[in-house]
């Protein structure tokens, strides 16, 4: 374990490897799962504001399933997620042609229409952050629909912690990252 500030990190972060292969699973894990992504409540008011820009990019259901539900709810652990279409598709999920799965929030991030790139959560996978009295722990969590990530990140050498740099960044700072990336140097020196 590293700790940086209030937060705990697993050293899986800086010895495994991940990095995505959507052309291998199609974007499952937006699909794939027990609940919705975990949304922070202050993400709730975002996610709305998006909602118009997306609208025409979801499903019939996705849409029938926000009207009725809205685009989050409380999960059995009193935690926010993402509302899901038939135990499934997140509602925020889209497809291409080619059947992939992909995000509609990111899609219009990526075309410049809005400034909010996706829930932190979904960002940061596969990463999770779980909040306890007086620190944060920062888990690796392995899921046998990433497995091709991690073979592609070992094929292309690298870590979990450096493919999720943009995002470990937006949720903890600059600061914070340049923290870590001392740890992974320090731990591959041996020093650690």
């Amino acid at each position: 374990m590293l700790q940086i500030e209030d937060t705990i990190i697993s050293l899986d972060l800086l010895e495994e490897s991940f990095l995505c292969d959507l052309s291998a699973c199609k974007g499952i894990c937006c699909v794939e799962g027990e609940s919705g992504a975990p949304v922070e409540e202050e993400e709730i008011a975002e996610l709305e504001k998006v909602l118009p820009l997306i609208w025409d990019d979801l499903s019939p259901q996705a849409k029938e399933i926000i009207e009725k539900q809205g685009v989050v709810y409380l999960d059995e652990d009193g935690e926010y997620v993402t509302s899901i279409v038939n135990g499934e598709d997140c509602v925020f999920t889209c497809y291409d042609e080619k059947g992939m799965c992909k995000c509609a929030i990111e899609k219009a991030f990526r075309e410049g229409k809005t400034d909010f790139y996706k829930p932190i959560s979904c960002h940061l996978y596969p990463v999770r952050v779980a909040k306890y009295k007086g620190f944060r722990a920062v888990n690796y969590h392995r899921w046998n629909v990433c497995q091709a990530a991690c073979i592609l990140g070992k094929k292309e050498k690298v870590k979990v912690y450096q493919f999720l740099k943009e995002p470990l960044t937006r949720k903890f700072g600059e600061e914070w990252y340049k923290h870590l990336e001392q740890a992974a140097k320090e731990l591959n020196a041996g020093s650690y």
